[in-house]
């Protein structure tokens, strides 16, 4: 499981260096607030086309192969931006390559989740995996105050390379192994058994997912710009940008914890989440003070960007437990939303200025809560259509579950939350 969590940090990194130093890269490389918004998307629609293109032959590495290209491409794309990046056509090149590590770490870590944690413990699994994301925006709002001082921005993305190539040379080491990796195992039904997640419900899950994204990420790339602009020092919105971070990885490790102990009731959770996102921005762009960035920008990262874990282990549990469809499906739009946001907002605040960009990101948040509600009750209609062949719990509940439905309905829920 730490494995599976450093492996996403690493891919995950790039895009947030380079948010949280976007003040230094800008001046140094010489183009606006819209190229950030550029890289950062490439960076996303890279992972997105990998994702897309590379599914299959994602199923049949083995876990030492797919850690030695994810470690070989992020080498190559860090060493190239800390070495030889001189303008933002370069930089946009070299978040290509990153863009892939990014999709061949996901996907690898993905599979890890999938195929070893039993159901009773994959809300704590998929919240300590989907808490990578935060930890990367963390490390590279730490890495200003820090490294960045000391060296330059360009040293943080040598460190993500040497970093890459220390993963290379590892897996290279490791011993061989099988193929595997697909979800399943003794006793546990899959949809390769027949039984497929509803369509209409995941396809919204989806767009509820790449909406959300695109305030997500804005928040990631541009907080410190904003933070900068109204007051605070480069250090200082670094600083913001960590502590944030933090806070949202321990929110998502904790809100995965406490989904293993209902028996469901996650998508409204989910949902009140987005919500809670949307506030934030709202609040963000009304009050350019320095305390209120501080206050909302931390709300943003707690309330509104610590879903993804829940909302993953949410649709695999209620799409037929099915965690790899949920997790392409889930990932397919958060990488879709990742490329996209940044630069249409970057426009947006390039255009019209910071709080009407906020504003717009609040609108995505308050779509995807909307759209989350709409497949829950897509989820639960399905569930009721088609019975699933085994006993599911869903609607919340602790101590016994709200609904049964499936086989075996007589079968003692008590201690059996998977």
């Amino acid at each position: 499981m730490l494995s599976a969590s450093g492996l996403t940090v690493l891919g995950a990194l790039a895009p947030f260096l380079v948010g949280a130093q976007a003040v230094l890269i800008v001046r140094d490389l010489g183009f606006g607030a819209a190229g950030v918004g550029l890289v950062v998307s490439v960076f996303f629609a890279s992972a997105a086309l990998t994702t897309i293109l590379a599914a299959r032959a994602f199923g049949r590495m083995t876990g030492r192969t797919g850690r030695a290209v994810s470690g070989g491409l992020v080498a190559v794309g860090g060493l190239a931006v800390g070495l030889l990046v001189q303008d933002l056509l370069g930089l946009a090149l070299a978040m290509v390559v990153l863009g892939a590590a990014n999709a061949t770490c996901q996907g690898t870590a993905n599979r890890t989740v999938a195929s070893v944690l039993p159901a009773g413990r994959r809300g704590l699994g998929f919240g300590i995996k989907q808490a990578a994301v935060p930890t990367a925006i963390m490390l590279g709002g730490l890495a200003v105050p820090t490294t960045t001082a000391l060296l330059g921005w360009r040293s943080t993305f040598v460190a993500t390379g040497a970093v890459g190539v220390l993963v290379l040379l590892a897996a290279l080491r490791s011993p061989r192994a099988e193929p595997g990796g697909a979800p399943g195992g003794p006793g546990r039904h899959t949809q390769e058994d027949g039984d497929h997640a509803p369509r209409g419900p995941l396809v919204l899950c989806a767009v509820a997912v790449g909406s959300a994204s695109m305030a997500c990420n804005f928040i990631g790339a541009y907080l410190a710009s904003w933070a900068h602009d109204v007051g605070l020092t480069v250090e200082q919105a670094g600083w913001l940008v960590a502590g944030g971070s933090a806070l949202s990885v321990v929110a998502r490790v904790l809100t995965g914890a406490r989904a293993d102990k209902r028996f469901g009731g996650n998508l409204s959770i989910v949902a009140a989440m987005m919500l809670g996102g949307a506030v934030a921005l709202l609040a963000l762009g009304a009050v350019p003070e320095r305390w209120a960035v501080v206050l909302f920008g931390i709300v943003a990262f707690v309330v509104g960007w610590s879903w993804p874990g829940l909302m993953l282990f949410a649709v695999a549990r209620v799409g037929r437990d099915a965690p790899t469809q949920a997790s392409s499906v889930v990932q397919a739009g958060a990488f879709v939303g990742g490329a996209v946001g940044p630069v249409l907002l970057g426009l947006v605040v390039e255009g019209a200025g910071f709080a009407w960009a906020w504003w717009a990101g609040a609108t995505l948040f308050l779509l995807s809560a909307v759209l989350t509600v709409l497949a829950r009750a897509g989820f639960r209609n399905d569930l009721v259509r088609r019975p699933p062949a085994t006993v599911f719990y869903y609607g919340g509940g602790r101590a016994r579950p709200r609904r049964v439905v499936g086989g075996g309905a007589g079968h003692d829920p008590a201690g059996d939350r998977g």
